[in-house]
């Protein structure tokens, strides 16, 4: 009867760790989705504040400043939540954003507004992607439920940055 009793024990002690190692799993996932959500955020604001300035299109203008504002508010709400629950935020753009910014400070006229578009629209794809799975697969139940309350801003700011984009697409060529 022993080795069945110490079966159980050694089996009981496997599924409680698998189950800690999943719930350290789901928190480096949500983790993860903090930090390249609140990466994402920062370039937001910081690419769009130098397209507010240098870009020519009033269109473009336009967006941008609605995305500085749309961007401030949510990284706000994500910086707020992620200290409640003890997550970590960029304290910097990734290095995709910093290289794309380092880029967009070189160029000017119809060039600079639709390297600016053409990166907004990738951006908020992969915005729209990674909100969508936070908010169907998140662990945490606070940042899953924002992540997907964020999901239609974003869904929004990527129809308009294709609409821009396709505005601005043969500006500069005639």
């Amino acid at each position: 009867m022993r080795p069945v009793l110490g079966c159980v024990a050694l089996l009981a002690l496997c599924l409680g760790m698998a189950a800690a190692r999943e719930d350290e799993t789901g928190k480096d996932d949500d983790q993860t989705f903090v930090t390249k959500a609140s990466a994402s955020g920062l370039a937001e604001v910081n690419i769009s504040r130098l397209a507010a300035r240098r870009a020519s299109d009033s269109g473009v203008k336009e967006f941008a400043e609605k995305m500085i504002a749309d961007h401030t508010k949510a990284n706000k709400e994500l910086i707020d939540l992620a200290d409640k629950k003890r997550f970590k935020v960029a304290s910097t753009m990734d290095e995709k954003h910093q290289k794309l910014s380092e880029k967009l400070s070189t160029i000017e006229g119809a060039a600079f507004d639709q390297a600016f578009m053409a990166g907004q629209v990738k951006d908020h794809e992969e915005a729209v992607s990674l909100f969508e799975k936070q908010s169907k697969s998140g662990k945490d139940s606070e940042l899953k439920a924002w992540a997907k309350k964020t999901l239609p801003d974003l869904r929004h700011h990527l129809k308009m940055a294709k609409e821009t984009r396709d505005k601005v697409k043969g500006k500069g060529r005639e």
